[in-house]
């Protein structure tokens, strides 16, 4: 089974290919790249929902976009918390991948103090691109309970953003044949992320 969010990557080249024909308007921009996953996910061999499903597959939920939630300009500080470096992290089958902490970023939110260490995978290019999952006040209730997927790529000058409105939910939501990294309890965020892909409103009670 293809890795998840290896596979996620590919859709965000597909994304990253379009730049020069992005409408200036960020929100724009963040629907326009939105339609494009639903008809990938309504109607390509290779998505996450199960066949049967796709004929009345109407879209993913979504928070509105909210551009207070794209923090551009942060530096990936070295890690230098108690947890080894190299470890391994737990999927949603049961398995382990080793992976890297990367680094850490920070950055605050409405005034909080946030922070999120980032990871590469074992054998991942080695390009400065990395994974950030993350578990906010929503999860469990209106998001997964096993968290949230950003995958940042450095920008020209070294430094990475964070886009929230980009937040995706691990394929595993949608297919439990899927091999997911769960979120490491370090990535737990003391506010509420109130952007990016969501539960339908009728499962978020359900958690």
């Amino acid at each position: 089974m293809t890795h998840e969010h290896e596979h996620e990557h590919e859709h965000e080249h597909e994304h990253e290919h379009h730049h020069h024909h992005e409408p200036v308007d960020y929100t724009e921009a963040v629907l326009d790249f939105r339609a494009r996953k639903d008809r990938y996910f309504a109607t390509d061999p290779h998505s996450p929902i199960p066949t049967a499903e796709r004929d009345t597959f109407a879209g993913l939920p979504y928070f509105p976009v909210d551009e207070s939630l794209r923090i551009e300009g942060l530096e990936l500080r070295p890690y230098t918390g108690e947890e080894p470096t190299a470890f391994e992290m737990p999927t949603s089958d049961g398995r382990l991948r080793p992976a890297e902490r990367a680094g850490v970023f920070e950055f605050e939110i409405g005034g909080v103090a946030c922070r999120l260490t980032s990871y590469v995978f074992a054998g991942s290019h080695g390009d400065g691109s990395v994974f950030l999952p993350f578990l906010d006040g929503t999860s469990g209730r209106e998001t997964y309970g096993a968290g949230r997927y950003l995958d940042l790529e450095p920008d020209d000058d070294g430094r990475y953003e964070i886009d929230f409105n980009l937040a995706y939910h691990p394929t595993c939501v949608y297919a439990p044949e899927y091999s997911c990294p769960l979120t490491p309890a370090e990535n737990r965020l003391p506010v509420r992320i109130e952007a990016g892909e969501r539960l339908p409103e009728t499962d978020a009670t359900a958690g």
